[in-house]
C-alpha cells in the first residue's frame, strides 16, 4: 500500500511545471555516420601526401591581399628565403598571402604545398602550388590537422578572422603541450603591435589569464632574414619530426 502511494506521488506533475517538447534534428541521424567515411578519406589522402614531403613552414594571412600590396610582396620574399634554407612552404592554397607564399616558393625552385578548403567565395587554388602537393579539403578541422602536424614553424602575416583562428589554435596547442613547441612568428609590427599590447595589458596584467612566459611564443618581426634566423636558431642541432602522433 505504501509503495503504491509513493508511486502516485512521484508521478504527480507540479502545478507550476511546463510540458516541454524536445527539439529534434531536421535530418536523419544516419547521415552523420556516413560523414565519418568522408572525413576518414580526407585524413588518409592528407597523411599519404604529406608524409612524403620534407620539413615545411606554414605561411598564412589574408586572402584579400592584392599582389601590389607590400604584405603580398613581403610574403613572396619570406617564402624565397625559406626555400633557400631548404624548407618547403605550406599555405591554405588560396589567393592573397597564401598565393604569395606559394609563389615565392615556386619561383625559387622550392617545395610549394597548398591545403585548399572548399569555400563559396574563393575560386579554387592559386596557380603556384605543385600539382602533386595540392590537397583539397571539405572539412576545416581536417585541414587544420595537416597544417599543424607537418609545419615546423608558423608565420602569420596580417589577416582576418581565419588568420586569427589559425594563430590562436596553434598557440593554444603549444601552451597546453598538445604539440611540440615550434616557432610562431608574427610579421608586421604595425599590424600586430596593438594586439600584442592588448594581450599584455588585458589578458596578462588585468585578467591574469596567461603567464608572462607565454609572450615569448609570439615574437613580432618585419625582416625576412630575421624570420629565417629565428627558425634556424630554434632547430640548431635538432632533428625534424612531425609535431604530434595521432
Amino acid at each position: 500500500m505504501e509503495n503504491t502511494e509513493n508511486k502516485k506521488t512521484e508521478n504527480k506533475t507540479p502545478e507550476n511545471s511546463k510540458e516541454r517538447r524536445m527539439k529534434a534534428w531536421s535530418k536523419h541521424k544516419g547521415e552523420n555516420s556516413w560523414t565519418m567515411f568522408k572525413v576518414m578519406s580526407e585524413f588518409v589522402n592528407g597523411f599519404e601526401t604529406m608524409n612524403r614531403i620534407g620539413p615545411c613552414i606554414s605561411i598564412f594571412g589574408s586572402a584579400r591581399t592584392q599582389p601590389e600590396h607590400p604584405h603580398y610582396q613581403l610574403a613572396v620574399r619570406i617564402a624565397m628565403h625559406l626555400t633557400d634554407e631548404g624548407y618547403g612552404v605550406i599555405t591554405g592554397g588560396g589567393p592573397g598571402i597564401m598565393e604569395a607564399g606559394n609563389k615565392g616558393a615556386s619561383m625559387n625552385g622550392g617545395l610549394s604545398v597548398g591545403l585548399n578548403i572548399d569555400l563559396p567565395f574563393e575560386q579554387g587554388h592559386n596557380p603556384f602550388i605543385h600539382h602533386e602537393h595540392n590537397l583539397n579539403h571539405r572539412y576545416f578541422f581536417v585541414r587544420k590537422v595537416m597544417f599543424v602536424k607537418y609545419a615546423q614553424a608558423f608565420i602569420a602575416l596580417p589577416g582576418g578572422f581565419g588568420t586569427m583562428d589559425e594563430l590562436f589554435e596553434v598557440l593554444t596547442l603549444i601552451q597546453t603541450k598538445k604539440i611540440t613547441r615550434v616557432p610562431v612568428i608574427l610579421v608586421g609590427k604595425e599590424f600586430w603591435g596593438g594586439l600584442r599590447q592588448w594581450i599584455i595589458d588585458v589578458m596578462l596584467k588585468q585578467a591574469g589569464n596567461i603567464s608572462e612566459p607565454d609572450l615569448d611564443l609570439i615574437p613580432i618581426v618585419d625582416d625576412p632574414e630575421e624570420i629565417v634566423k629565428i627558425i634556424n636558431d630554434f632547430y640548431s642541432g635538432s632533428e625534424f619530426s612531425p609535431n604530434f602522433d595521432l
